[in-house]
Formats: structure tokens, sequence, C-alpha cells
């Protein structure tokens, strides 16, 4: 799986799959069996997040030009109509920013082929002997759905198990059927390399080999538990989180992941908070904010030869008191958001 699918996926834990193709992955929107004021209490939560809503934007300073998409990981016939928009901007970019691009995703695909024990923890106490036996059943059972016996899944990292349930047993299938998820980091990409235009990553490639140090193994059982009530309806998250990304409501994505923990993992409204803080800062705050120096350092570059800058990343990077639109405004540029229908303009 690409590092790009890989972080967004970890970001989200629980409360964020996405179908590989939403034709073959079928399920309910779960916003539709919402209890009465559920909705409300969700939008209340949002209402006062900064950029909470919209996935293309436009960031300028003096001359210096950015155009900010925020991409979902995995495929969708819906992304053709923003690579339409947004494809002719990327052809006459200086740069494409992304997660982490071709050669960050051959380095870690060679490191968990070289190295299971990036992902496997082989002397460590098992999870089974780390959880509740009736969480150690929910787990392998949802873990056998994807594919991993019990057995392997026992000696898996946490984090990784986290990574795991996030994703729908039917876009597992699917993935490992194409070997690709085609999503618009992937056509971002793909466009750039036609276009010639230069695709440099954000961050390391090892990055997500350190999100989660420091976690004591309480926090890392905490995450799987809280990761759990979208396992065992991964499919309907699937199509929940699905429409909710193209319906522009990134935050609400969040919100909506929080909020099932509270009605349905068994942990607290306390421990789950913890768990959503602690997600927002390894898997996206820290994150956001090393990405700031390199997204002005390419636009200063960018500015000298006339052009403009894209930057591809998953859309709850976006919003936020430390999402990058926060972070770049306060550094002085200007942050618009593109409108639909309105003619995309890399500068």
């Amino acid at each position: 799986m690409r590092l790009r699918h890989l972080l967004t996926t970890l970001a989200l834990a629980a409360v964020l799959a996405a179908p590989a193709r939403a034709q073959e992955c079928v399920g309910r929107n779960l916003f539709d069996d919402l209890p009465p004021g559920r909705m409300e209490q969700l939008q209340a939560a949002t209402r006062d997040i900064p950029f909470h809503r919209g996935l293309f934007w436009q960031a300028t300073k003096g001359d210096q030009v950015v155009t900010l998409i925020g991409t979902y990981h995995f495929n969708d016939p819906r992304h053709d109509a923003t690579m339409k928009r947004f494809g002719p901007v990327l052809d006459k970019a200086a740069t494409l920013l992304v997660e982490a691009g071709p050669a960050e995703e051959k380095r870690l695909a060679g490191a968990m082929t070289s190295d299971p024990s990036l992902i496997m923890d082989a002397k460590g106490p098992t999870l089974p002997e780390r959880m509740s036996p009736e969480d150690w059943k929910s787990l392998w059972t949802a873990m056998e759905a994807r594919g991993m016996p019990a057995v392997v899944t026992s000696r898996m990292r946490p984090w990784y198990v986290s990574v795991m349930l996030g994703i729908s047993p039917c876009m597992l299938q699917t993935v490992r059927k194409t070997g690709d998820t085609g999503g618009l980091d992937h056509q971002l990409i793909e466009r750039a390399e036609k276009a010639q235009v230069p695709i440099h990553a954000l961050e390391p490639w090892d990055t997500v080999f350190k999100l989660f140090a420091g976690m004591t193994p309480d926090e890392e059982i905490d995450m799987i538990r809280a990761a759990m009530p979208a396992a065992e309806h991964a499919d309907d998250y699937a199509v929940t989180l699905t429409e909710a990304y193209f319906s522009g409501d990134s935050w609400l994505i969040w919100e909506f992941g929080r909020f099932d923990a509270y009605d349905n993992s068994g942990m607290s409204r306390a421990e789950i908070d913890q768990q959503m803080r602690l997600a927002q800062d390894k898997l996206m705050d820290q994150r956001n904010r090393n990405w700031i120096a390199p997204i002005e350092a390419a636009a200063a570059d960018a500015a000298k030869q006339g052009k403009g800058v894209v930057a591809g990343f998953g859309a709850l990077h976006l919003p936020g008191r430390s999402g990058v639109l926060a972070l770049l405004q306060a550094k002085g540029w200007t942050i618009r958001p593109i409108k639909s229908g309105e003619e995309a303009n890399g500068g």
C-alpha cells in the first residue's frame, strides 16, 4: 500500500475507510440512520473549526501562489471532474507537492519487505495477552475478515492493526486484485509525470514508522479499541465517509467518528477524547507543521519562474486550528476557497 494511502488511513484510524472502487463496495450512508439531534451535535462540534468545509483552496502571498487540493486516497469516478478542473493548473505548475512521491513509496515498500519487524513484534507480549478476552475476540474476528489470521494479528504492532481496521474488507479485496487504489493522489502524480512537472514529498519516506513513538502500552491498546466501532461496519463507513468527502464536509467526518466511538467503543468519553487528541496531534497537527516550510520554499522557487505550486494531500490536513490552511494564514498567506464552477488558476 502506498505511503500516502497508509498515512491518511492512519490519520483517521477508525473514522475513515473508503472503497477502492465505489461500484464494487456496497453499504449504506450512516448519516441517514443518525438518532434525532445527532447531526446537530456533529455540526455544532464542527462549526468553529477553521476552514472546516471545502476541498480546494488557493493561498497567495505577493506573487507566490499555491493551489491546495484535499485528496481522497482511493478510487472513485468523481475524481475525473477534479482532474479535469485542476489538471491544466498542474500542467503549468513548477512543482507538485504530495505526502509521498514515487521515490518515497519505493523505499517504503522495500523497507517493509526486508524488515518485518517494522509492523510485527516478535519479542514482546502478544495482543491477546494485552487485551481482554472480549476485545481480543472482536479484534481477531475483524482482522480475519480482512484476510489476517489470528496468529498473525496477535503479533502485529498496534498502530498497524489500527491501519487495517480502518479499511473495509471489500476495499482490501479490490486493492489486492488491482494492486493499486487509483486515488486522487495517484492521479495527480500520474498527471505530473506526464507533464514532466517535478514531484516532491512533504515528508521523509519513514515518517509512518515514527508517528507512534512514545505511546504507552495502554494508549496503544486504547487506539485499537477506539477503532473497533468502524471496523464492525466498515463498508457502511466507506459509503458514509466517501459521501461526506465529496460534499466537502471534511471535519464532519472526524466528528462523526468521535461520536460513533462514544456510542459503541465501550470506552468513556474522556478516553475517546484523549485518543482523538492523540491521533490529531500525531497524525495531523505535527505533520502539518512540518509541511509548511517545504510548501513555502517550493512557492518561493516557483514564483521566480513565474509559476505556481500544486499541493495535494489528505483532506483532513486542510481544516483545523493547526491545519495547513490556518498555519499558512498565520504566516501571512491569504487563503480563499476555489468555489464550484470557478476556473482554477494556478498563477
